[in-house]
């Protein structure tokens, strides 16, 4: 009897799986937190013996080759991925064996798009498809982005989704499992899946890549890529040489003398609790990125790479997730840490600095005041839906290297439900401006009766 488990990546919207039958199992891009994979195997009671990866990752770093030297088992990685080390090269039509006593393979079917190299892979039992890891080529209702290879490549790669997708439909049975990697809030998903369990027989009559033309599909997926974050640029090359152990033991604690230190030089230092607690108090000059939001993406994507970064958390343990979801993007050790709060970061006498939160309600009955300065962080796919008619647009990922572009006045700056407002009000109070975080749901900009326009 086969079985797969689903490991969660919620912070960045990705799964990864465990699956095999009564003694030993496959590894199905792993992340680089292997520990979660290695506790699944155990509680299956099975031995690891195959990782094998659909494509070299742009999104997080892969924990498949620690994985597989710590376990001793076989490495598939497509044969056309450009790797640094050794592995076992996997072409279309491969297959092997991964618990013979259950009658459980695993068969590569060559499914570029996402990238030219992508493969993805059908588990059998007993010579019968089951389930296929599809990487980030067939999603749940969508697929997975053919943009962050090459921009020359890009409408080829689009192309090659559709007929991948295609190929998987035809040649699998509908009651087939697809198993993606990407699409649950992931940025490499072309867009968001709906739901979070399919088939192929569900994606044959819901995903456009099955239910439209090449030539539509194509010029829809296209039209409607979003901006790519800054750090997926490091995380191919981090993938293709082999990326390192990682250390999740605790930083350096810092006292509030380095803390300032830090902050004097130029450092990063992120505060990682609730938007709440940061709006009330908080170490000047420090930025708020909530530790329960999307932190590794938005935290990858707004700093720059490579700068040190020190995390004050609420508590060990929220420190320890923040850690865990950070080496998955490549910033493997902090430079220093703490915990508590501001009054334990701060030196003695000097009182933590803070800004109000508010809704659009309260925005609606100061919004003709002269110096009122709306400013939507949202991306430009989420303005485009609608925007309060005057407010100034830079999408949070871009504002901190546009922060003078924000004219004079109080700035009320929203999202569209409070926690990229959070972030972007930590880097304008940061700067020393009169910040206004709202904290709402952008729905409630309609009923509080706030001019809006759509484009």
């Amino acid at each position: 009897m086969f079985f797969v488990d689903t490991i969660e990546l919620e912070g960045l919207g990705n799964r990864s799986y465990l699956a095999g039958g009564e003694h030993t199992a496959v590894a199905v891009d792993p992340p680089r937190d292997i520990d979660q994979v290695l506790a699944a195997a155990a509680r299956r009671g099975v031995r690891i013996s195959h990782v094998v990866e659909t494509h070299l990752h742009n999104d997080y770093v892969t924990g498949g080759l620690g994985l597989a030297r710590i376990t001793g088992a076989r490495y598939l990685v497509p044969a056309d991925a450009k790797v640094s080390f050794a592995r076992v090269a996997v072409a279309d039509g491969d297959t092997v064996d991964i618990d013979t006593g259950s009658r459980v393979t695993l068969a590569a079917i060559a499914t570029p798009g996402h990238t030219p190299h992508h493969t993805s892979y059908a588990l059998h039992e007993g010579g019968r498809p089951v389930a296929v890891f599809t990487g980030g080529s067939l999603l749940i209702g969508t697929v997975g982005r053919p943009d962050l290879v090459e921009p020359r490549l890009t409408e080829h790669l689009a192309r090659a989704q559709h007929a991948s997708a295609h190929r998987l439909a035809s040649g699998l049975p509908d009651e087939t499992a697809v198993l993606p990697t990407h699409g649950f809030g992931s940025f490499c998903s072309s867009a968001q899946s709906d739901g979070d369990q399919s088939t192929i027989g569900k994606e044959k009559s819901a995903n456009a890549a099955l239910t439209a033309d090449v030539d539509t599909f194509v010029a829809d997926l296209l039209a409607g890529l979003e901006d790519v974050p800054a750090y997926y640029a490091h995380m191919g090359p981090a993938n293709a040489a082999g990326p390192a152990p990682v250390d999740l033991t605790p930083p350096a604690l810092a006292d509030p003398g380095e803390i300032a230190t830090r902050l004097a030089a130029g450092e990063w230092v992120v505060d990682l609790r609730n938007r709440v607690a940061f709006a009330e108090g908080h170490v000047a000059g420090s930025f708020n990125f909530e530790a329960d939001g999307k932190i590794a993406t938005y935290l990858a994507w707004m700093i720059p790479w490579g700068k040190p970064v020190t995390l004050l958390a609420a508590s060990a343990e929220q420190l320890a997730d923040a850690q865990r979801e950070l080496v998955r993007v490549g910033i493997d050790r902090p430079a220093a840490a703490a915990t508590g709060g501001p009054a334990a970061w701060l030196p003695d006498g000097q009182p933590p600095a803070s800004f109000p939160r508010s809704t659009f309600a309260s925005l609606a009955a100061h919004h003709s005041t002269e110096d009122v300065v709306v400013l939507d962080v949202r991306r430009d796919s989420e303005r485009s839906n609608g925007w309060i008619e005057g407010s100034v647009h830079i999408p949070i990922h871009e504002l901190h290297g546009r922060l003078a572009e924000v004219p004079a006045g109080t700035v009320w700056v929203h999202c569209a439900g409070g926690m990229r407002a959070a972030i972007a009000a930590s880097l304008l109070d940061a700067a020393g401006r009169d910040v206004i975080a709202i904290d709402d749901d952008f729905d409630a900009a309609t009923d509080a009766g706030l001019p809006l326009t759509a484009g």
